[in-house]
C-alpha cells in the first residue's frame, strides 16, 4: 500500500455529502458520509494504513477521537514530516493543509501527484476533485509510515488575487468595502463599510458562505468573491 492507494479510496466516495464538524468513525469501513474535511483525510489514513493521525488522541480509539486542522499541523511539526507545497502537489497521497486563522475555519485536501486533489469541500459539492493551484495553503504533509511514491515536482502557482481574511493588524482595502457592501445588499450585515475586515465581517462571510453551500472559512477567495458576484484585485 502506497499513498496512491489513499488517492484510490477517497475518489470512490467522490459526490457523498458534506458536514462541518462531523464526527466519522475512522474504524468503520462502510461509511458513506456526511464527511468534514479532515475527517475524512484522517479516515482515509486509517483505512489505507491503520494510521490515526490528526486526531486529539492518536492512541486512542479510532471510532470515537476526532480529528481537527490544528491537530494535523501540531502532528506535522510533532511527528513529521512537513514539506512544501510544491512537494506535497506532486505526491499521491499527501495532505495539503491550511490552518486555520482567527475566528476561522482550516482546510486539508489530499493531493493526486498530478496537481489536483481529493477532498472534503462543502456543501454545495460535498467530497469532490479539485486543484491544488489557485488557493492559499501552508504547509504540505507526509504521514510517518507511509510510502509515498513522488511525481516530478511542479511548480505551485498562488493566488492571483489578495485573500482577505481576519488577520492582525486587521487588512485595510477598497476590496473589502465591496465585500461588505456585496454582504449587506445579501442581507448579512457587517455592522459597519469601513473597508477595514474586522470580526463583524468575518461573522458575516461565514454565515454568507454558509447560506450557499461553500466551506464558511471565513476567507474570501475567487470562489467567495463569485457568489458575491464581486471582483477582488491582485
Amino acid at each position: 500500500m502506497t499513498g496512491d492507494d489513499v488517492v484510490l479510496l477517497g475518489d470512490k466516495h467522490v459526490g457523498e455529502p458534506y458536514l462541518l464538524g462531523v464526527h466519522v468513525p475512522k474504524d468503520d469501513a462502510n461509511y458513506k458520509g456526511p464527511w468534514d474535511c479532515t475527517e475524512f483525510v484522517s479516515w482515509l489514513y486509517y483505512q489505507t494504513f491503520g494510521i490515526l493521525y490528526g486526531c486529539d488522541n492518536n492512541q486512542g480509539d479510532p471510532h470515537t477521537y476526532e480529528t481537527y486542522s490544528g491537530h494535523w499541523a501540531r502532528d506535522a511539526k510533532m511527528l513529521g514530516h512537513i514539506v512544501t507545497v510544491e512537494q506535497a502537489k506532486a505526491t499521491p497521497g499527501a495532505a495539503i493543509l491550511r490552518f486555520a486563522g482567527s475566528g476561522e475555519v482550516g482546510h486539508i485536501a489530499v493531493s493526486d501527484g498530478n496537481g489536483g486533489t481529493v477532498e472534503a469541500h462543502g456543501k454545495i459539492d460535498g467530497i469532490t476533485n479539485s486543484v491544488v493551484d489557485g488557493r492559499r495553503w501552508d504547509m504540505g504533509i507526509l504521514v510517518p509510515g507511509v510510502t509515498y511514491k513522488p511525481n516530478p515536482i511542479m511548480p505551485y502557482r498562488p493566488p492571483s488575487i489578495t485573500i482577505y481574511r481576519l488577520m492582525y493588524p486587521y487588512m485595510v482595502s477598497t476590496d473589502v468595502g465591496r465585500i461588505q457592501a456585496a454582504l449587506k445588499k445579501r442581507g448579512f450585515e457587517t455592522d459597519d463599510m469601513n473597508n477595514i475586515f474586522g470580526e463583524n465581517t468575518l461573522r458575516a462571510v461565514k454565515l454568507f458562505q454558509d447560506s450557499v453551500g461553500l466551506n464558511p472559512d471565513g476567507e474570501v477567495s475567487a470562489l467567495t468573491a463569485a457568489a458575491l458576484d464581486i471582483k477582488i484585485s491582485g
